[in-house]
């Protein structure tokens, strides 16, 4: 067995650690969820609390743990009769991100439950993380229907397994930890909300930090027994301190006033639900416990929302985590003066007791991600004529071109108001990851067919398995009523489901965009696109083109956030190389199918279809979009153009793409032209 990294060896993240800890004393404080870059200590913090979690009690021989003073009256190993029994570690389950469904909630023997009608069931890692903890690496990458299967249990307290009509149910309470790196997209908002705390981490920029954490590290792996051994003592002190806050947390006293102060930070915050109050009670109430006193103070219900709130108060995923501390010290204060009457008179013990630390949290105050904001909309570039006047920004100040920029370069404009979306998918049926876009085989959907199944099954088709074993019934001697199933006649049902795409943007930045204001309403346009592309699981790419080329403003990735900030500080200006465009879209594509063929791409370009540049620009595009089609990249124009000469421009560009072209009025979804027409890109694929 491998020896674990000491977790009182871990250098720094004490907001990481205080979490952690936090969990351990009370376990309904809802488990951590762990956001920041590679290389910070985050699963190694985690696997190492195991060895700190006090040892749990469980009937000898019972697979899912059940505890011998209470056992769960419906446990598949049961029943179990009440009395003592043994003492073993908390577990700490880890679930990987490709784990199938099976893997996690169990799997039932269908071919003894038909012939024999036993309940011949196998445990999943709910089973095993029952009262320990369930260790999720990467969770924003986990699959949909995994997410579901967590979401169930983490709500129920159970999980259930069923197949065609037989069911198993086993207790399945945990603490749900998980650890992500934002660059490689976010959390579905149900799922978020689960966890009970969240906490930003980072790398030191200190160079006397950097220097012990690698010493340490290289202490370690150089031998890590006798490293362990060093921070035994530590280990001892830390694992006794969290036994006496659990004995503590009965009698900590949480007060009116302070409840008070929870109720208006929760408001003042317009977090949603109560889910986010409870959560700020419980943490108030293990922090007290932890620095070992019996009352909760106000310190600690404003450390409680620094933990439990930043998640929680996200109103889009373009918005950046964390909270404006001077509001939140602005609440408390006036809470407070409203329950005392104005004579606030704080503990004069303080927090302290022994609270880790908390210094150094990567908090922006709640600002936007795109940081690239003048308020501006950008004024006529290499237009065609148009006759607007200049472009004025709200505050009624000019365009102004880039400091150090190319010539006619404007500044980046504001996006405007994000919208919902039509539905726009790729044609036929795909098998690619799981999502919510376009058709494809899955593992869960609506049953299309049957089929022989290629190893394990994971979903019968009762229908269908009765059909081949019925003729086969008096060849075997069948006597009694029940069927006699063999392994052949089993069959495996075909579902069809959704699949996430690849959707690759190719936005027009030229002068002719930012002209008549236009790029103001496109990235607004674009913006609106990530967000769908967010919520049906899509991996996104940027391309722009402006001036002389085209450029990966964004290679493809999970992470919508980073698309957003590319797009928001995106400048315009200069020529329009719309052929240069396609080809580095083309580029980008010919690689991603390399990297990953089952996922089908979408092309989604984003212009007006005026092209400069060269010689017979328009021909080179058509060109390259031809290219397009001739690989079978669905494709669909958002065609930006505006006036009342109209070119129809962008139109021509789809039918050389081979797909279909909406513009930006048809593109919101509560439009007219969305009520009598549903638009699919690459409608005119064969």
């Amino acid at each position: 067995m491998n020896t674990p990294y000491p977790f009182t060896a871990v250098v720094g993240q004490d907001d990481l650690r205080l979490g952690l800890l936090l969990n351990a004393v009370s376990p309904a404080v809802g488990g951590v969820l762990v956001r920041g870059e590679k290389g910070t200590a985050k699963s190694t913090a985690v696997r190492a609390l195991a060895a700190l979690m006090p040892e749990v009690a469980v009937v000898s021989g019972c697979r899912f743990s059940c505890d011998p003073a209470l056992p769960d009256p419906a446990c598949p190993d049961g029943p179990h009769e009440s009395g003592t029994g043994v003492s073993r570690a908390a577990r700490t389950v880890e679930l990987p991100v490709g784990a199938s469904e099976d893997r996690l909630v169990g799997a039932l023997d269908i071919e003894r439950a038909l012939s024999e009608g036993v309940k011949a069931f196998e445990p999943g890692l709910l089973a095993d993380a029952h009262r320990g903890i369930l260790y999720v690496d990467e969770v924003n990458l986990l699959h949909d229907h995994l997410v579901d299967l967590l979401l169930d249990a983490a709500a129920m307290g159970a999980s259930y397994v069923e197949r065609e009509g037989v069911s198993v149910r086993h207790a399945a309470r945990f603490l749900l930890v998980g650890t992500m790196n934002p660059e490689e997209g976010e959390l579905r908002p149900q799922l978020l909300d689960r966890f009970g705390l969240t906490v930003e981490v980072a790398a030191s920029r200190e160079t006397d930090l950097r220097v012990e954490v690698v010493r340490r590290r290289l202490a370690y792996d150089d031998d890590p027994a006798a490293f362990a051994a060093r921070w035994a003592d530590e280990e001892a002190a830390l694992r006794e301190r969290i036994v006496a806050a659990r004995a503590l947390l009965p009698r900590v006293v949480l007060g009116d006033g302070v409840l008070r102060q929870i109720a208006a930070t929760c408001a003042a915050f317009e977090v949603d639900g109560m889910r986010a109050d409870i959560v700020m009670a419980r943490t108030a109430t293990a922090l007290a416990a932890w620095a070992g006193r019996e009352e909760v103070v106000e310190d600690d219900v404003r450390q409680a929302a620094l933990l439990a709130l930043p998640h929680r108060r996200r109103r889009n995923p373009f918005d950046a985590p964390g909270l404006d501390e001077d509001k939140l010290d602005e609440t408390l204060k006036d809470a407070a003066e409203d329950e005392s009457g104005g004579d606030d008179d704080p503990d004069p013990d303080g927090p302290g007791g022994g609270v880790p630390p908390q210094g150094g949290g990567p908090d922006d105050g709640g600002t936007d991600a795109g940081g690239h904001d003048d308020g501006g909309t950008d004024a006529g570039g290499h237009d065609d004529g148009g006759s607007d006047a200049p472009g004025r920004d709200e505050a009624g100040s000019g365009d102004a071109p880039v400091p150090g920029g190319g010539a006619g370069e404007q500044r980046p404009a504001r996006a405007g108001e994000p919208f919902r979306t039509k539905m726009l998918s790729v044609p036929g049926l795909g098998e690619g990851a799981a999502g919510r876009r376009s058709r494809a085989r899955t593992e869960h959907g609506r049953t299309t067919g049957s089929r022989r199944p290629e190893g394990a099954l994971t979903k019968l088709h009762l229908a269908a398995t009765v059909q081949a074993a019925a003729p086969h019934q008096r060849a075997r001697g069948r006597s009694g009523r029940g069927l006699v199933v063999r392994r052949d006649d089993l069959r495996q049902a075909t579902r069809e489901g959704r699949e996430g795409n690849l959707v690759l943007f190719v936005v027009d930045a030229s002068g002719s965009m930012a002209a008549r204001q236009r790029m103001s309403a496109v990235k607004g346009a674009v913006m609106s696109l990530l967000l769908d592309a967010y919520q049906r699981r899509d991996k996104v790419g940027l391309v722009t083109f402006r001036g002389k080329d085209a450029e990966v403003a964004l290679p493809p990735t999970s992470s919508v956030d980073a698309a957003a900030a590319r797009l928001e500080s995106l400048p315009t200006g200069g020529r329009t190389p719309l052929a240069a465009g396609l080809l580095r879209a083309h580029d980008v594509l010919r690689v991603e199918r390399l990297r990953d063929p089952s996922r089908r791409p979408l092309l989604v370009v984003v212009t007006d279809g005026r092209a400069t540049g060269g010689v017979d620009p328009l021909a080179l595009a058509a060109r390259a979009g031809r290219l397009h089609a001739s690989e079978g990249t669905a494709s669909v124009v958002v065609d930006c153009e505006s006036g009342f000469v109209r070119l129809g421009l962008a139109a021509q560009l789809a039918r050389d793409l081979g797909g279909g072209a909406v513009t930006l009025d048809e593109l919101r979804a509560d439009s007219i032209a969305g009520l009598v027409k549903d638009f699919t890109a690459a409608g005119r694929a064969a």
